[in-house]
């Protein structure tokens, strides 16, 4: 049995243990409604914050989980910024992003220091940087989009990354977040992977202790920009 066969064998028999019809057309019909409203779920009351108090929200969750933080007025503050946490975590003054948009319009040369690398994470890459789409203030939960713009690869690989994220793109919930990215992307055509971080890679499976970088980088650190 291939894996066409085994799916259509367990949905046939959930079908037939819930006494669905194949040709339940009104079923049907009520699915399609759900996939294209995208309804939200019960959505807590501190992610229903706006303005200040959502930023706040946002950089308390990220703060909690280990990240750090930066706010820069502008794109052409980051550059500065940028350096000055390279220096300050005696990391080496380079880094490498994708192909993104708004990358290429930051004004790197105002940080002579600086080098910049562009492509997919490397397994040497010390420092990657990327942008986030969106966030969910709710978690402080950044949502990463895969694509040549920003590879997944820059995600994961380093022991250090640095996102950068637009004010604007900062918002409440969850559903807030998914909707934002349905806008960008249009209906049905997301990207092949979202990518959802919030904060350093950690786990505590072995006794307990906490260990951080055990599957992704070790440091997190967030320019919001705005």
């Amino acid at each position: 049995m291939n894996t066409a066969q085994s799916r259509q064998f367990v949905l046939d028999a959930i079908r037939g243990a819930l006494d669905i019809k194949s040709d339940d057309t009104v079923r049907k019909a009520t699915v399609q409604k759900r996939l294209k409203a995208h309804p939200s779920n019960l959505v807590p009351e501190h992610a229903k914050s706006s303005g200040d108090a959502n930023l706040e929200l946002f950089i308390e969750k990220l703060e909690g989980q280990s990240a750090s933080v930066s706010r820069a007025v502008s794109t052409s503050d980051i550059p500065e910024i940028v350096a000055a946490y390279l220096r300050e975590n005696n990391l080496p003054a380079e880094f490498r992003t994708g192909s993104d948009e708004l990358f290429e319009r930051i004004p790197w040369e105002t940080a002579p220091t600086l080098t910049r690398h562009q492509g997919r994470g490397q397994g040497s890459d010390a420092v990657t940087m990327s942008r986030a789409r969106t966030a969910a203030a709710e978690t402080g939960t950044l949502f990463l989009t895969s694509g040549a713009e920003n590879p997944t690869t820059l995600n994961f690989l380093p022991d250090t990354h640095i996102m950068v994220i637009s004010r604007k793109d900062i918002l409440g919930s969850y559903e807030d977040a998914w909707n934002a990215l349905r806008q960008v992307y249009g209906p049905r055509t997301l990207p092949r992977a979202v990518n959802l971080v919030s904060g350093p890679s950690r786990t505590a499976d072995i006794e307990q202790i906490i260990v951080m970088g055990a599957h992704g980088p070790r440091r997190l650190h967030v320019i919001i920009v705005g």
